[in-house]
């Protein structure tokens, strides 16, 4: 629909200026909201009508003077009609900004974030990773593709995305392509960086993302369980290929480094604590925050084991590690020959680290976080599970403690498991006795 456009000529005088000529303005009007625009001309304010905003007389300078601004008129209305026709938002602001040619409408924004991916590219290594161009490229990708699917064209101007698209768009991401809810919001903030580019340069008048709410889930992260870490670290296989992949494996759920800071670690980032013990001294790639971490004996073990290899000789490296997407076709063989109905990725071993390794282990949160290089406990809360057997390990202290302080006087057999009976409670005032066959210590052994 039209919006509703009126334009109006004025007279302006500037405070500095007291006599002589005043300067004519366009007040572009859109809705109730204006926009001022300089015409460049000026008029001795007697000469002027209000009434009919023009010049007044009948000589020829007046003639030609009128007709100039009857010639802005026209170019205005003509790029208010173009808009329409375009689908796109009209608005008194972006009039004044296409006239000027601050703005264009025929900027497009697959061009827009074609080169953004170029720049992005050229890049690796000096603030981009080569992971994030190649989200950026899918999510180039999957727009394009929705564009196609939506509008009949192979690009639209970015004064045709507005929150009706980024809805679309939305309901396209998770329908036709199938993505999950994390993955959608991280599409869409991609795509949110190109229409900040746009708002930065002035080609795009109003943010398409206001009042669009992206919200990630909390995604219930997998680990291995001490039973499946034993299982794969006792386990030899035929094949050495799948021994090197699940040894390096194994080193990142003793470290909880990422898959690809393990690609990079070299052997000048294996430094002397001042305890005299063995760290690992690197920065994150993802985030590049510090990331010191203690080493475990099993993954001295593991960096013993390949300190000879001719791959890492020739690189300085501490593991032969190949491509992310080998190593996580050769997990899947390594889950099934050790029978782990898990789908092994890397973020499987950070998980372990955090829950299986560490926490379980009664290693605090906040040392856990550090160690992962998190810059927020929050992101470690996400990783961390607190496990039902520390939960009951941490209860069972709690009850011994009440105990040794006689503060417990209820002797009670809490309830039949197999049928599930609330036992009777008995008064007694001496502590209630411990059990004659007293489990021992729960202890996390780690293999190697």
């Amino acid at each position: 629909m039209r919006a509703n456009l009126s334009l109006l000529f004025y007279l302006k005088r500037r405070n500095s200026e007291k006599t002589g000529p005043v300067p004519v303005y366009l007040r572009i009007t859109v809705d109730n909201k204006r926009a001022e625009l300089v015409t460049g001309h000026q008029c001795e304010p007697e000469k002027w009508s209000n009434a009919a905003g023009k010049m007044m007389g009948t000589k020829e300078s007046v003639r030609e003077f009128n007709a100039s601004l009857e010639e802005l008129q026209r170019k205005i209305h003509a790029i208010a009609d173009r808009l329409e026709r375009e689908e796109e938002i009209i608005t008194a602001e972006g009039l004044k900004m296409v006239y000027l040619g601050k703005t264009s409408s025929h900027r497009m924004i697959l061009e827009i974030f074609g080169e953004h991916n170029r720049k992005a590219k050229a890049l690796v290594g000096n603030g981009f990773a080569p992971g994030t161009i190649e989200r950026y490229k899918t999510s180039l990708k999957h727009t394009k593709e929705f564009i196609q699917s939506k509008y009949h064209v192979d690009d639209l101007s970015v004064g045709r995305i507005n929150h009706a698209f980024i809805s679309e768009y939305e309901f396209y991401l998770r329908s036709v392509r199938g993505c999950g809810n994390n993955t959608t919001v991280k599409y869409l903030n991609n795509f949110k960086k190109i229409t900040r580019i746009c708002l930065g340069n002035g080609w795009m008048i109003r943010d398409p993302f206001i009042n669009h709410k992206l919200r990630t889930k909390i995604v219930d992260r997998g680990f291995l369980n001490e039973q499946e870490l034993k299982r794969m670290a006792e386990h030899v296989f035929e094949v050495q290929r799948l021994n090197t992949v699940r040894d390096i494996f194994l080193f990142s759920c003793y470290t909880g480094l990422a898959y690809v800071d393990v690609h990079k670690l070299k052997r000048q980032e294996l430094v002397t604590g001042s305890d005299g013990a063995l760290w690992v001294h690197t920065k994150r790639q993802k985030t590049d925050t510090p990331s010191k971490i203690p080493l475990l004996v099993p993954a001295m073990q593991l960096i013993n084991k390949y300190k000879d290899h001719p791959v890492c000789e020739a690189t300085g490296k501490v593991f032969p590690v190949s491509s992310n997407q080998k190593m996580n076709a050769y997990l899947k063989e390594i889950a099934d020959l050790c029978k782990i109905d898990k789908t092994l990725t890397y973020h499987i071993a950070r998980h372990t680290f955090a829950t299986t390794v560490t926490l379980l282990n009664g290693i605090p949160i906040e040392s856990v976080s550090k160690m992962l290089g998190h810059t927020n406990i929050k992101t470690t809360q996400h990783y961390a599970k607190i496990l039902d057997v520390k939960v009951a390990a941490d209860m069972a202290d709690l009850d011994k403690k009440l105990r040794d302080k006689g503060l417990i006087n209820v002797k009670a057999n809490i309830g039949d498991r197999e049928n599930d009976k609330p036992a009777d409670l008995v008064t007694s005032p001496e502590p209630a006795s411990e059990p004659e066959n007293k489990p021992e210590p729960r202890i996390i052994r780690l293999y190697a």
